[in-house]
């Protein structure tokens, strides 16, 4: 009986197998009709997620082509010597360029913007306006900031100031003799000798020599 009992189980085995098609069927009993230890099967460890990555730059500072970790800081009071050249008419058009250097046993120091500039004797009393070029000089076209200009022993900066000759109706303008000029970024101003016959002034950015 035991003989017929063990052949109808391996019978029954046999056609497990060849239903599935798997080998695994035959271990689920022994020749000592006891259950088999069901085989572990391989754990594929799943790979983790890599986090997604976008294709946006990192944002990187930009710095002033001009000013670097070396360059000085802004001139102060008593820092800047200031004196007038008179430009070459044309056209009617009147100019002074004033010239900016670093004072005797200064530090250096640097400038950037406009002066402030007032007329002095010989006329009623003109507040030069502010703009980046005219005939006469200033910034470049197409280019209205003003450039960070080092003073040192060997280098200066330099502003036009600028008038026409003529008002409106074609009458001649005062001639003044004496600008009074204040340093960008200072207080301090001075008297400098100047001839220029306008009925309005305009000044430009401070710039290097060219």
């Amino acid at each position: 009986m035991e003989m017929g009992s063990r052949t109808a189980r391996y019978a029954g085995v046999a056609a497990c197998c060849a239903l599935l098609g798997v080998t695994g069927c035959a271990s689920g009993s022994n020749d000592s009709g006891q259950p088999s230890a069901t085989p572990t099967s391989s754990l594929i460890p799943t790979p983790a997620a890599t986090p997604a990555t976008t294709d946006a730059p990192t944002s990187v500072p930009q710095t002033s082509p001009s000013v670097n970790a070396n360059t000085p800081g802004p001139c102060g009071n008593g820092q800047v010597v200031v004196d007038a050249t008179i430009m070459s008419p044309g056209m009617g058009h009147r100019g002074v360029r004033l010239n900016f250097s670093v004072a005797r046993d200064s530090r250096s120091c640097t400038l950037i913007g406009y002066p402030g500039v007032d007329t002095g004797a010989g006329g009623p009393l003109l507040h030069a306006e502010r703009t980046p070029r005219g005939y006469m000089g200033g910034l470049p076209p197409g280019d209205d900031n003003p450039p960070t200009v080092l003073l040192d022993s060997e280098h200066g900066a330099q502003a036009i100031i600028e008038g026409v000759a003529f008002n409106s109706d074609g009458n001649q303008c005062a001639t003044y003799t004496d600008l009074r000029v204040t340093a960008p970024n200072t207080t301090d101003t001075v008297t400098v000798i100047a001839r220029i016959d306008s009925c309005h002034l305009q000044i430009h950015p401070v710039t290097a020599p060219q």
